[in-house]
């Protein structure tokens, strides 16, 4: 009788289940005035369709009691327990690490300091910078067919150091070796560093300035003069034809007048009040007030000229992400190049990522082959004490290059990504661009002719296409 009623029930009514196991359906599949089943035999019937978990009693006493209602809709009868995953762990800094501070300050009562318009992070020794959040476990969940749902841990968070400072014994706090200044460099690495202050311009009488720390200058640099800097560069005049490399970022308050000499290159951003004839790359942004003339640009993420002027004028600018400008080219029809989504810094790193990989998996083939002989003489009881020591080590370069191959494939693989992602790439025109300018995203390539308002140049479906800037 069981038999034929469940048969019964399959001409009337289907079951199914969501992708996730989460809830289980009922749905008519043949409409009959006569149907009428009982709640043990509905609840027989799902079990047979694997249905054993969530059941709704309510649901199901009301289906039975009123089947015409639930004619024409899909009726949840039983839901399970979704799987909680865990929170990835994180890093919880005492300070603003990575805000910008712009503007000037704003004390208690509401008045305004405008002598004060820059916020440094300055730390004493053993002065506390960051500690690590740790990462949730989660839950597992339980599905309508009474299997359990697994669910994902948290991963931990890592910190990512520089220089002059120090972990504690449990590796979960990191705090200033110096007095100094905290600074963020390439790749999130959390440094401190000493600041250096020159009181006027870099030239004849301060020479070249090579410091592991970030450097204030107060004057201008001139043509032909070197600052490398291990942190930030700020030059409150301006920049010549002069050679700045920072780990950090620069920050050009006079503007650069490149003279096409020398360069201007930040681990992070540059920003500058105008570039002409200038050679300016950052790995990050690269942020310009008023102008953009005759100069080579090259950022990593993005290249902002956005202020009342806005103007980029001949040169080359390229951009990881997006260039954003008021106004590209002139009436003259300047030649002016636009590119976005390329980024030969990666691919150059990829290479090199890819040779490394190479020599790990050749050393790591080396040392298997090393510690299976020691190994095997070890069965064999005739491992003396040198080649004891020996396996030790091996077995701890071993697990030295299997942690640096996961890093490695980690960076390879992002670094992949990023190169086949040209979705975030744009060129944002708030104003004009004008005929002579050309932009090119990826490997495509779209000349202006003539001159268009208020646009924004996408990739899309193998073309560059425009669309309203809004």
């Amino acid at each position: 009788m069981g038999e034929q009623v469940e048969l019964d029930l399959n001409q009337y009514l289907s079951v199914t289940i969501s992708n996730e196991k989460t809830v289980a359906y009922i749905q008519f599949i043949k409409e009959d005035e006569s149907f009428s089943c009982t709640e043990q035999v509905l609840e027989g019937f799902l079990l047979a369709h694997g249905v054993k978990y969530g059941l709704q009693e309510d649901i199901i006493r009301s289906f039975v009691l009123n089947p015409k209602e639930y004619y024409f809709s899909r009726t949840p009868v039983a839901y399970g327990v979704d799987p909680i995953h865990g929170v990835n762990g994180s890093i919880r800094y005492t300070m603003p690490i990575y805000d910008d501070f712009t503007g000037p300050l704003e004390n208690e009562d509401g008045s305004v300091d405008y002598k004060e318009v820059t916020k440094l992070n300055n730390i004493q020794r053993g002065q506390l910078i960051a500690e690590l959040v740790p990462p949730t476990d989660g839950r597992s969940g339980i599905a309508v067919t009474g299997e359990e749902l697994p669910y994902k841990a948290g991963k931990n968070a890592r910190f990512k150091m520089g220089k002059n400072v120090v972990l504690n014994g449990e590796q979960t706090a990191m705090y200033a070796a110096i007095d100094g200044l905290v600074t963020p460099t390439e790749r999130g690495k959390v440094n401190v560093f000493p600041v250096f202050e020159v009181n006027g311009d870099v030239d004849y009488s301060t020479g070249n300035i090579n410091f592991v720390g970030t450097v204030v200058v107060r004057g201008n640099v001139l043509t032909g003069f070197r600052i490398t800097a291990s942190g930030d560069i700020r030059v409150i005049g301006g920049v010549e034809g002069a050679e700045l490399i920072a780990e950090g970022s620069i920050d050009i308050s006079g503007g650069i007048i490149g003279y096409n000499k020398g360069i201007v290159k930040a681990g992070l951003n540059v920003k500058s009040s105008f570039v002409q004839d200038g050679n300016v790359h950052a790995s990050a942004d690269i942020l310009v007030s008023q102008s953009i003339m005759h100069s080579h640009i090259r950022a990593g993420q993005n290249v902002i000229c956005n202020g009342p002027k806005g103007l980029i004028i001949g040169g080359n600018v390229q951009a990881g992400d997006r260039v954003i400008a008021r106004v590209i080219g002139n009436p003259m029809s300047t030649a002016t190049t636009i590119e976005v989504g390329a980024l030969p810094e990666l691919r150059n790193e990829l290479v090199e990522l890819k040779q490394q990989f190479k020599e790990i998996v050749a050393s790591l083939d080396k040392s298997e082959k090393a510690l299976t002989l020691l190994d095997q003489l070890a069965s064999l009881g005739k491992l003396t004490q040198d080649k004891m020591d020996m396996r030790t080590k091996l077995n701890m370069t071993k697990k030295l290059h299997k942690s640096q191959q996961v890093e490695l494939k980690e960076r390879m693989l992002e670094i992949e990504k990023s190169l086949e992602d040209t979705s975030r790439a744009k060129v944002q025109v708030i104003k004009m661009i004008y005929g002579g300018s050309k932009i090119v995203i990826g490997r495509y390539t779209k000349f202006v002719n003539d001159p268009i308002s208020r646009m924004t140049f996408y990739f899309s479906e193998g073309d560059i296409l425009m669309s309203a800037y809004v």
